[in-house]
């Protein structure tokens, strides 16, 4: 995998998954602060020319720097359910999110939200690349993604743990604010234009909507999931300060 920009490469550096760096031969005092410490982790760094970095980030800006990364960890569900403890299990599952800037975005914010991983599929999936992972903003470097063969299934599995599934659809009658986030939860969002598919939305145990009040009628999904993952953090924050 490869990734590019100050930010994405100095997190990953920081996360221990950097493999190799290549740097054009003039680097400005955010690019050689990177250096210094790929430096102390170990990671071997080439000086190359500026177009062998617009090949190796496809036309990507990537600020003088790209880098190679050690393959991502091969997490499960399971994974992510124990990962949580000994929290519930607060999951993203993404269905058919094939634009890197969204699935980025859903990356930064499922970080930021103290959320405990992604569940995406293989097929019709925006590449864990370059482009998402600048736009996650290094934080792709740190949040368990989980590639799965089948939504539907996944979904199956997450309830066999004791994960309830919620989706999010348009025409659902329950607002997103509904739902207690304090139990484990799985929040299962869908393409823009499309939304959930039919399998996906027949195997959530819950339909919930945002509440629209101006004239677009749907969010952005990467701005509808920071919506909900939020309102889960909140709720879970004043649950945990009665305790």
């Amino acid at each position: 995998m490869v990734i590019y920009g100050i930010n994405p490469v100095f997190e990953a550096v920081r996360a221990g998954r950097v493999r190799r760096i290549r740097v054009g031969p003039r680097a400005d005092k955010r690019v050689e602060e990177v250096l210094a410490a790929a430096r102390s982790h170990g990671v071997a760094i080439d000086r190359t020319d500026a177009h062998a970095l617009d090949r190796a980030a496809r036309g990507g800006v990537h600020q003088g720097i790209v880098a190679e990364l050690e393959p991502p960890g091969d997490y499960s569900i399971r994974d992510l359910v124990a990962g949580a403890s000994p929290h519930p299990p607060l999951i993203v599952v993404l269905d058919g999110v094939e634009d890197p800037h969204n699935l980025g975005a859903v990356i930064r914010t499922v970080d930021a939200a103290g959320a405990h991983g992604i569940v995406r599929q293989e097929r019709r999936a925006a590449a864990l690349d370059g482009i998402a992972a600048k736009a996650s903003a290094g934080a792709l470097a740190y949040v368990r993604i989980v590639t799965v063969v089948n939504i539907a299934r996944a979904l199956e599995e997450l309830k066999e743990a004791g994960v309830w599934t919620v989706g999010f659809a348009g025409d659902a009658s329950d607002s997103y604010d509904d739902v207690d986030f304090t139990l484990p939860t799985a929040l299962v969002a869908g393409a823009e234009g499309e939304g959930l598919r039919r399998l996906t939305r027949e195997r959530c145990d819950r339909l919930v909507r945002i509440p629209m009040y101006g004239a677009v009628s749907s969010l952005n999904v990467s701005v509808a999931v920071g919506v909900a993952l939020f309102e889960a953090a909140r709720q879970r924050r004043i649950t945990s300060s009665k305790i």
